[in-house]
């Protein structure tokens, strides 16, 4: 299959997510596991997932955090990161083009509100509030990839 200039695969479903960066006081930041099969994988990533017909960007990675984590009340700043890649959803290979938006939080390691029936429906196994620290020195996939590099030129910048 030919490729675009971006590296992925001409042909695919195209998906459009808006994903949401959230940061607490400590400089934490939230990311969800999901324990998919291949070719996904176990891997952990911002909250965030695909656009609704008529939605932009923005619009739905507030949406989405919402759903996963309950929360409406974290302003999302402009964007910073886009990136598309191949994998698996709904059963189908697709080429997701995502938008990532910066958030913060006021509470420190702030508690998810009454998500446990979507997190289960969505296939979120865990979640946790990763220091700079855990994302260097983990062994596990962490969505997009260079995520602790991200966060760095985030708080620089």
């Amino acid at each position: 299959m030919a490729q675009d200039t971006d590296g992925t695969e001409r042909g695919l479903r195209l998906r459009q997510a808006g994903r949401v960066i959230v940061l607490d006081p400590e400089d934490r930041v939230l990311l969800f596991r999901y324990d998919d099969g291949p070719p996904n994988g176990r891997h952990w990533c911002t909250p965030g997932g695909g656009l609704n017909e008529g939605e932009d960007y923005q619009a739905g990675a507030r949406r989405e955090l919402f759903e996963e984590t309950g929360w409406d009340d974290v302003p999302l700043g402009p964007e910073v990161h886009e990136r598309t890649l191949v994998m698996e959803y709904d059963d189908a290979i697709v080429r997701q083009h995502e938008r990532f938006f910066a958030g913060r939080v006021e509470t420190a390691g702030r508690p998810l509100g009454e998500v446990a029936a979507m997190h289960v429906s969505d296939g979120i196994a865990a979640w946790h509030w990763w220091t700079l620290a855990e994302l260097d020195a983990t062994d596990e996939a962490i969505w997009p990839p260079g995520f602790a590099g991200l966060i760095r030129r985030l708080l620089a910048g």
